[in-house]
């Protein structure tokens, strides 16, 4: 961004904490913008607005709802800087979301790509609303695809709850707290009897009867707020908690019952905290930001493969996609967030299976169409790179030779489908970005083993191949190393990723 040479002070290039650099008078632009730099300059007034962003979130953390972000900005300026970098400022922490990426690397992709104020970013599979947050943010248009309800129901709200005052969720939280608490111990309905017989047998097995009529309760509260945007956020903070207050195994990616006894108000209890952290977190963000336009959003239920059809008018216009692609068969996506489905009226229960059998990197397929992937591959095999050609058939020739189950003996096929699929968006990206777009992939790898045999699935180096011969210009592929994750599915992540650089010639 400074357009001169970068100089490390206290060591070397990959070793130095500080650096220098000629900023002209470009100084006050480079403090608004970038991700990863603590200050421009020697005083306290050049600390940069993503620190100032994050030390937030730690302020927010300390002292009351009504006072917290008072002290952001009128009473006590902020002077004290985050030690760690936090995730979480803004409305990126409100809702836990399995694959989430950094709200930092994607305004430091923004700038890599040095994007126009005015740029056009995708988001073809946008989980929990990362990029187009960090979009917003920017004051930059966004578009976000996914085939996951909640992502896309959480992804809008994120990017809404931006334009809020913060006088207005402290009031609506002061509103929630007060209901909550007249609320009367017992209802006659709950929500459940306002679903279809199936979803209401589904949420009375895996929510104990007190525990729906709490969440009725809070639900109907919800209801009674002022406006649109603040009853969504609230649902946001009310689904998060769901699953802690099910009968579900609460760290276990799989369908596992747990049988728990939570003390009657205890739901409301766990909402009204959830609520209360959220609140003084993205109230004290927008004290701190002060009254601003943010850009504007759009964000679909839409499968990424077929994206040039959903965004047609957006063809050969796009600058920038940015994007964190499913693992491959890592993780039963639809699984993980069906109480929030079926409670909210997201998703039927009944439509939940043929849903997740048309999701890219699904881990779930019947017989019938695990053969039914496998003939397309061998019809098709030559669309994809040899070493990817090599890979699968390898996994499959290794499993068929000896006794594996049946997760296993459909890896192979599985397989073949995602990198399919994911052939598929990467073709469609060619047409909506603009000569000179570029495309960052934020993709991790996976390990298996097949026949006895451990082996290393190198997702990364398989799409960026993929894309290349799509005519691509791969122009950087550079080594992540994850922070140590924090939320509820930490036993699953995966211990590294690759950030790999696509750009139209």
């Amino acid at each position: 961004l400074t357009n001169s040479p970068v100089v490390p002070v206290d060591g070397d290039d990959a070793t130095a904490s500080v650096f220098t650099a000629a900023i002209g008078d470009n100084a006050s632009a480079l403090r608004d913008t970038l991700a990863y730099w603590h200050s421009i300059g020697d005083s306290a007034s050049g600390v940069t607005a993503q620190i100032r962003s994050e030390a937030t979130f730690a302020y927010a953390r300390t002292g009351r709802i009504d006072g917290a972000f008072r002290t952001v900005r009128q009473s006590a300026p902020l002077t004290k800087w985050p030690k760690q970098r936090c995730l979480r400022y803004a409305t990126h922490g409100l809702h836990e979301y399995r694959g989430k990426f950094f709200p930092q690397l994607v305004r430091a992709l923004m700038n890599i790509a040095q994007l126009p104020e005015d740029a056009v970013v995708l988001d073809p599979m946008c989980g929990s609303g990362t990029t187009l947050v960090e979009a917003s943010l920017s004051e930059r248009t966004s578009f976000g695809l996914d085939m996951n309800p909640l992502s896309v129901f959480i992804s809008d709200v994120k990017c809404r709850a931006l334009t809020l005052a913060p006088g207005e969720l402290a009031a609506a939280y002061a509103q929630l707290k007060k209901e909550l608490a007249a609320a009367p111990a017992r209802r006659k309905r709950t929500q459940a009897t306002l679903r279809p017989d199936g979803d209401r047998a589904y949420l009375e097995r895996w929510f104990a009867p007190q525990t729906l009529l709490e969440l009725d309760s809070i639900e109907t509260a919800i209801h009674r707020l002022s406006n649109a945007t603040l009853r969504d956020f609230y649902r946001v903070c009310l689904s998060n908690i769901l699953r802690g207050v099910s009968l579900q195994k609460n760290d276990d990616l799989r369908i596992r019952r747990e049988e728990t006894t939570l003390a009657r108000g205890e739901t409301c209890t766990r909402f009204l905290a959830e609520a209360d952290r959220s609140t003084r977190v993205v109230a004290a963000f927008l004290t701190e930001r002060g009254p601003v336009t943010t850009g504007t959003h759009t964000v679909q239920k839409a499968d990424a493969r077929r994206a040039t059809e959903i965004l047609s008018r957006l063809m050969g216009k796009l600058d920038a996609v940015i994007t964190s692609p499913p693992y491959a068969t890592a993780l039963p996506y639809l699984d993980t967030d069906r109480l929030s489905l079926i409670y909210f009226g997201l998703l039927p229960r009944r439509e939940h299976r043929a849903h997740d059998l048309q999701m890219i990197g699904n881990r779930e397929v019947t017989e019938r169409g695990r053969q039914e992937h496998w003939e397309f591959y061998q019809q098709n095999r030559m669309k994809l790179p040899r070493d990817t050609q090599h890979l699968i058939e390898r996994i499959d020739r290794l499993n068929k030779a000896g006794s594996v189950g049946f997760r296993r003996r459909n890896l192979s096929a599985l397989l073949a489908k995602y990198f399919f699929d994911m052939h598929e968006v990467l073709t469609g990206m060619t047409s909506l970005l603009r000569p000179g777009g570029t495309m960052f992939l934020v993709v991790g790898n996976n390990r298996t083993t097949a026949g006895g045999e451990p082996i290393e699935i190198r997702t990364a180096d398989h799409l960026g191949k993929i894309a290349t011969e799509l005519g691509f210009q791969k122009t950087e592929d550079i080594a992540m190393d994850m922070l140590v994750s924090r939320d509820i599915f930490r036993a699953n992540a995966v211990p590294s990723e690759r950030i790999i650089r696509l750009d139209i010639p």
